[in-house]
């Protein structure tokens, strides 16, 4: 095989690997992962990008729906802001373990200390333990995203009934069943054995370019007179 052949075949290689890992585009708040089990306890992320080129995200503040509310939920910390959960009574409560909930958390606001904005090019996420989560559906969370300007994007734009994308799109985590859920998690297994096997591909291509260049480069020493 040929240098041009082998360089061919890496190159080919190198993209398909590109295409594994990339994932679709996504500039505006987000939670992830996207689905999560019914009627079980998730830890989910909101992502948050900074959009803006000359101001930080000083404040991120996410509305959790108010007809499916959820008897238990916490937020990790993070170093450098601060989060408040508020909650609100319950016109109907519901239970948890055989307790009677008569008020869940409708809202948590994270605030940045001086200096642990995020920045221009930057990202943060913030997690959020909940549950138990309804048995189907999806939930809609809210968010207003605040700049050190003062400009507030707000992110609550419900989906579309035509599957376009809104223009400032609401974080939505779906509900999917327990058996579906398994199902996801086995695509997601597949998909990274598959980036192992490009991997592997891309590096012994690379192996067997280097190897084959040896003997060819060896070929063009000629070699001295001897010495009369």
């Amino acid at each position: 095989m040929s240098l041009l052949k082998r360089s061919a075949v890496v190159a080919a290689a190198a993209g398909l690997l590109t295409l594994a890992f990339a994932g679709p585009a996504s500039a505006h708040v987000t939670v992830n992962p996207s689905t999560a089990t019914a009627g079980g306890y998730a830890k989910v992320s909101f992502r948050v990008p900074n959009e803006s080129d000359s101001a930080s995200t000083t404040k991120l503040e996410v509305n959790l729906p108010a007809g499916q509310p959820i008897a238990s939920v916490s937020v990790k910390p993070i170093p450098g802001w601060t989060a408040v959960a508020v909650k609100s009574k319950l016109a109907t409560p519901i239970k948890s373990h055989d307790t009677e909930i008569t008020e869940a958390v409708s809202k948590i606001t994270w605030t940045a200390a001086k200096g642990s904005e995020i920045k221009p090019g930057e990202f943060q996420e913030f997690d959020v333990s909940m549950g138990a989560l309804p048995e189907s559906g999806q939930l809609i969370f809210k968010a207003l995203q605040t700049y050190s300007d003062g400009n507030v994007v707000r992110w609550i734009d419900e989906p579309t009934t035509d599957g376009t994308e809104p223009d400032s799109p609401a974080p939505v985590l779906t509900i999917v069943p327990a058996a579906a859920a398994g199902t996801a998690q086995r695509c997601i297994r597949d998909r990274a054995g598959l980036i192992a096997g490009l991997l592997a591909l891309v590096l012994a291509g690379l192996a067997y370019a280097k190897a084959s260049r040896k003997p060819e480069q060896a070929a063009t020493v000629t070699e001295k007179p001897a010495a009369s």
